[in-house]
């Protein structure tokens, strides 16, 4: 798959779960991909390993899921936007 897959694949699942029902801006949406990447801080300062994937119930945690989230919410910005990001 190419970079661009990925981003309409992102944009068009965030748009069926109702994500950008609501406006979002663009400080609005760096700041969540920030805050996944603190996610990720904060499972490598807990001691997870880099490659654990762990459940908090059913929901799926660790570094390989905080980083999939980063990658998930870069790509849906970049296709709302029109961002090119496979030209970058």
């Amino acid at each position: 798959m190419k970079l661009k897959d990925y981003m309409e694949k992102s944009f068009t699942t965030a748009v069926e779960k109702g994500w950008w029902k609501e406006d979002r801006n663009f400080g609005d949406l760096i700041a969540l991909m920030h805050s996944e990447l603190s996610e990720v801080l904060e499972d490598y300062r807990n001691g997870h390993e880099y490659h654990e994937i762990y459940y908090e119930g059913e929901k799926p945690c660790g570094i390989p899921v905080e980083f999939a989230d980063v990658l998930i919410r870069i790509f849906d910005c970049c296709e709302m936007y029109g961002i090119p990001l496979e030209k970058a």
